[in-house]
């Protein structure tokens, strides 16, 4: 099985803040996941760097376009070890692969007749780089994202012929309800749809910071026809990821291997231009659709959308030297159901850090241990699993694995914690302090321990996704390295000693860290 997900590509009109985090973070999950369970994964995430935006912010600064993409795609990039992403590719679209196959596609279009030149007159958002149609605008004429005054703008390019593809895509959406998720949103795409498609333009006559367009010099690509299709391009030319563990040689072409995409991972604010713009585009050139788009949220401050052009960042850089990245990855995906707007602060951050992973998993993992090697001087004991739990852990992979197939991270992520909790209500229910004081008891205590170990071994391996240095620091102190999903069942480790470990989540200093 091949997985291939996608974040949106980052604006470099700006740096990095928490929301891009986020995205990452949560699409960075569900790779991890599935290369457990072997799948062949390639993970894409990079920098939209053309359009007014860019152009304007470098022009304010008194520096060239590129200059200032250079600069801010360098830091989306070094954002990405820091939350530890394992995309498999960064993509720029000033790469000049992408711009030359960017150009091949749409000139594809253009032969099969969805392309024709008009002039276009509308209310336009330079922050957005998007034209907005009446039921769009705000009170006073501004836009609902950036509270800005929209301008008029009137200019001639050449258009898409989006209304072409009106009864396909309301036939696309009627065939495949998973085709968006969740289910707002879908019906959010498709009412758009159903009220009439207009179509859009496909150039810009004058910018000069964009593709050019190769039938016209005097135009560039529009810079979202020009991001979309970096899901596309970036197979054509991105080096090929080994295949998973005993897969036999990987095909070459990653179109072959990967393409169509499983998810694209995007915010809600940009959702119609992947859940209409995209797929008409694709079907225009021919090529096949991605399975899903799913559209999570905003993090919110103080009732807002965080966003770097109304200035209410948290810097995630800054987060994580606080709480370090498990930590950080942990709380917006456990905060904020994805999917869903939800608020964050740093109080909450430490409440979350403290309770429970500090006091839950923290403490469950320092305790199993301690006792294994003040009880059994470190040796796992060879006795059975304890029945009282195996109902509580039975299927649990499988149910996991249905959550994130439907990019539900929150819900898998609760499923995991409530085993967490589980485990820490059977070390309270069986106190193997006390069993300790009694030799008559020697069996009863190995196999709490045994179980202990084990339930703890299953959690933290289907943890690695949320918290993956943690979780692998947790599994080498089992001597149970394997991140296998198919060794995520209760009874099925193999672990035969077990060594002491430092706080994996410390309070003490009032420096948390993962």
């Amino acid at each position: 099985m091949s997985f291939y997900v996608t974040t949106p590509i980052y604006y470099v009109n700006a740096a990095p803040h928490l929301g891009h985090a986020y995205t990452t973070i949560a699409a960075d999950a569900m790779a991890r996941h599935h290369r457990q369970r072997g799948d062949d994964v390639f993970f894409l995430t990079g920098t939209d760097e053309h359009g007014e935006p860019v152009a304007d912010a470098a022009h304010a600064l008194g520096i060239e376009p590129q200059e200032l993409a250079d600069r801010n795609a360098e830091r989306f990039r070094a954002l990405a070890p820091l939350i530890e992403a394992t995309n498999d590719f960064f993509i720029r679209t000033t790469d000049p692969q992408h711009m030359a196959m960017v150009q091949e596609v749409l000139t594809r279009v253009r032969d099969n007749g969805f392309v024709y030149k008009g002039t276009y007159e509308g209310w336009y958002c330079p922050r957005c780089a998007d034209f907005k149609a009446d039921n769009e605008i705000d009170e006073g004429n501004r836009c609902p994202i950036h509270h800005i005054e929209l301008t008029r703008e009137q200019e001639d390019n050449y258009f898409f012929k989006l209304s072409a593809f009106q009864e396909r895509l309301e036939r696309l959406y009627g065939e495949r309800e998973d085709f968006v998720a969740p289910r707002t949103r879908y019906n959010e795409a498709l009412s758009f749809i159903r009220s009439g498609l207009r179509d859009v333009p496909l150039t810009r006559h004058k910018l000069t910071w964009g593709v050019p367009v190769p039938w016209d010099e005097e135009h560039v690509f529009y810079v979202w026809f020009d991001a979309l299709l970096n899901y596309y391009t970036a197979l054509t030319y991105a080096p090929a990821p080994s295949p998973p563990p005993g897969a036999g040689p990987a095909d070459p072409d990653l179109l072959a291997r990967f393409w169509p995409a499983s998810y694209h991972v995007i915010a809600k604010d940009i959702l119609r231009f992947h859940a209409v713009y995209w797929p008409a585009l694709l079907m225009a050139a021919e090529i096949e659709l991605p399975e899903h788009v799913f559209v999570h949220g905003y993090l919110l401050m103080d009732g807002e959308k965080m966003s770097k052009s109304l200035g209410n960042v948290l810097d995630p850089f800054a987060v994580i030297e606080r709480f370090g990245a498990d930590a950080l990855r942990f709380y917006l995906l456990r905060e904020v159901p994805f999917g869903q707007d939800g608020s964050v602060s740093s109080a909450a951050f430490e409440q979350r850090y403290e309770s429970e992973l500090a006091n839950e998993l923290g403490n469950l993992a320092s305790r199993t241990i301690a006792m294994l090697v003040r009880y059994r001087d470190g040796e796992v004991p060879a006795a059975e699993v304890d029945p009282v739990l195996v109902a509580d852990f039975e299927g649990l992979p499988a149910l996991v694995s249905g959550f994130l197939d439907r990019a539900e991270l929150t819900g898998a992520l609760d499923e995991i914690w409530q085993r967490v909790r589980r485990l820490n209500r059977y070390v309270e229910e069986q106190a193997p302090w006390q069993l300790a004081k009694d030799d008559a008891r020697a069996q009863d205590l190995d196999r709490v321990l045994r179980t202990l170990a084990e339930g703890l071994r299953v959690v933290t391996v289907l943890l690695w996704p949320y918290l993956p240095a943690s979780a692998e620091r947790l599994l080498d102190a089992l001597g149970a390295p394997s991140l296998s999903l198919a060794g995520a069942e209760l009874g099925a480790g193999e672990m035969r000693r077990v060594s002491p470990i430092e706080s994996l989540f410390p309070k003490s200093s009032g420096e948390a860290g993962s």
